[in-house]
């Protein structure tokens, strides 16, 4: 039977006020919530709260926003945006990204970001005509650019929203807690960072889009953490049992620029003795010294040298991420300068200890370890790293706090690669999407991953790093995928969606769900789900479990630019 979700009554519900665009505002130029007008309110209800400013939030949020709907957002910093932002990540993308496989939402949202730099910036006449501008000519992605750019690009597709008095974003603000009645989450406490002060959320749906599945553990919904056993998911990468701490590593960005003529060698930090002599404990074995040039190759396991040096366009470390090359831009801004990367290596992944499963005081001891690792690595690459010339270091190189929006240049959060995950309706599985996996169950010829309730689409490989259980890198080739709506349904709970990589995968399968296009398909199916079950008046099961309430949701999310299944002929 479907199940009636009336709306709430609104005591003190505020409507999107002047703080929700003042809030937008102070993200586009780089201030917290702090710095302007605060909310009084104590209780706020709104159609839709999403916990958590990353993407897949952002995306949940427009997606409700478009609908009609109204939305309270909040985000633990003060930058909307998750991995391309306050984690400073330029996006892990498929080959085929600027075409097809992906939303248009998130399509624009690439535009928006390249435009940014088309309009602020003095582009070479090359750069300016250039089809798809990278502006940083990092090999990662096809659009490598300043975490500021991306921001600047989610502030204004979500400005409008915050003007016409739907969207209220509070900045700086965390879940402690959360109310339950049977089997649907009532209300969210946050609480202000800044301030102390606490809030309740209200709203016929919540969503989780935290970066490590908060809610989950909040409002007691059951989930997963860390290694499932192999008994339980068939997955051919499991282990035998269960192993709830062995979580994949976290990484704190940073952003680094190279100039040739300056010397900015910081002070030895006071571990960098450990740091320089530190050996991951891994099975298969690491390649040797975490602080060298060399690391195991995530296919083979075997020892694998990449080069650094930032004063060469060729391949290696300085290009991989690089976010600022200043051959795209005329002479001025750039001179002195040959760029700005992203330090998001193997060189800087923490093994020391999971965030999830911990104290909050021993989680927060881990983030403030993985920065001393980072100031360790950036003073051995100034200091000790092997040049071409067969000289030693690179004193040249600095961090950039003000690209970073941070007083030690490290990334306001870090990435996190591994959340809570929901135990969901269906779960996905290593045979569902494993290359290998498919073919030993239908034989050698096997097509992308299809699923009948897909709500979206991805593909990138099943790439987990190196654990904090002692796991060396477990690197799988997948198939092209689909998102299916069964993963974003709870077992029990039913007004509560997962919005990011919090959905129903494994500790396997979540290493191709986790990256940026997919976390913001995620975002803007829950949040499209939300909006849809409101206007009819139906449950999120209902509408998966329904034949024709489900055709019905699928055609709204093809109408809305949401690519639910892979062309099928693609370029090879």
């Amino acid at each position: 039977m479907n199940q009636s979700y009336s709306r709430p009554n609104r005591r003190r519900f505020l409507m999107g006020s002047s703080a929700g665009l003042a809030a937008l505002m102070a993200v586009r130029q780089g201030r917290c919530l702090a710095s302007v007008p605060m909310i009084e309110e104590r209780e706020i209800e709104a159609d839709l709260v999403i916990i958590g400013g990353g993407l897949g939030g952002c995306a949940a949020a427009l997606a409700a926003l478009r609908a009609g709907k109204s939305v309270v957002m909040t985000e633990e910093t003060d930058w909307i945006g998750g991995q391309l932002t306050s984690q400073a990540v330029p996006p892990d993308e498929h080959p085929w990204i600027e075409q097809f496989g992906r939303n248009a939402s998130y399509a624009d949202l690439r535009k928006r970001t390249r435009t940014y730099y088309q309009r602020n910036y003095p582009l070479t006449a090359e750069a300016r005509d250039a089809r798809y501008l990278n502006p940083g000519n990092g090999r990662v992605s096809a659009l490598c650019a300043e975490p500021r750019a991306y921001l600047s690009a989610l502030t204004d597709v979500l400005a409008p929203f915050a003007s016409a008095g739907r969207l209220t974003v509070l900045l700086d603000h965390v879940p402690i807690a959360a109310e339950t009645e049977g089997d649907r989450v009532r209300s969210v406490t946050v609480r202000d960072a800044k301030s102390g002060d606490d809030r309740t959320l209200i709203a016929p749906y919540i969503l989780d889009a935290t970066e490590l599945g908060d809610l989950l553990e909040l409002a007691r919904v059951e989930h997963v953490v860390g290694f499932e056993a192999a008994s339980q998911t068939g997955d051919r990468s499991s282990p035998e049992q269960a192993e709830p701490m062995n979580q994949q590593a976290l990484t704190v960005c940073f952003l680094m620029e190279y100039r040739p003529e300056e010397d900015h060698t910081i002070d030895e930090p006071a571990d960098y003795a450990f740091w320089r002599d530190f050996v991951p404990d891994l099975t298969p074995p690491w390649s040797g010294p975490l602080l060298s040039l060399s690391y195991s190759n995530p296919q083979t396991l075997e020892p694998r040298s990449v080069p650094f040096d930032p004063t060469s366009n060729a391949f290696g470390w300085w290009t991989y991420r690089r976010v600022i090359d200043p051959g795209n831009f005329r002479p001025g801004p750039f001179d002195g300068s040959t760029g700005v990367t992203c330090v998001n290596w193997p060189q800087n992944d923490y093994l020391l200890g999971p965030l999830v499963g911990v104290s909050t005081d021993e989680a927060r001891q881990h983030i403030e370890r993985a920065k001393d690792l980072n100031r360790s690595l950036l003073y051995w690459l100034q200091t000790e790293c092997p040049r071409p010339d067969g000289g030693t270091g690179w004193p040249g190189l600095r961090l950039r706090p003000d690209l970073m929006g941070t007083e030690d240049g490290m990334a306001k959060a870090p990435y996190i690669r591994e959340s809570r995950r929901i135990a969901a309706e269906f779960t996905i599985l290593e045979r569902h999407v494993g290359t290998e996996a498919r073919r030993a169950a239908e034989g050698n010829e096997v097509a992308e991953a299809t699923f009948p309730d897909s709500v979206g689409v991805g593909s990138y490989r099943i790439d987990l790093h190196p654990s904090t259980g002692g796991d060396n890198y477990i690197d799988v080739s997948s198939l092209p995928f689909e998102i299916p709506l069964g993963a974003l349904i709870p077992i029990r709970v039913e007004n509560l969606l997962p919005a990011c990589k919090n959905l129903g995968t494994t500790h396997v399968t979540n290493g191709c769900y986790r990256l940026h296009p997919v976390e913001w398909a995620i975002g803007e199916a829950a949040g499209a789900l939300a909006a849809f079950c409101l206007d009819r008046a139906l449950s999120p099961r209902t509408v998966r479990n329904t034949p024709a309430r489900l055709r019905e949701f699928q055609s709204y999310l093809t109408a809305q630019g949401v690519d639910i299944h892979w062309p099928r002929a693609r370029p090879r």
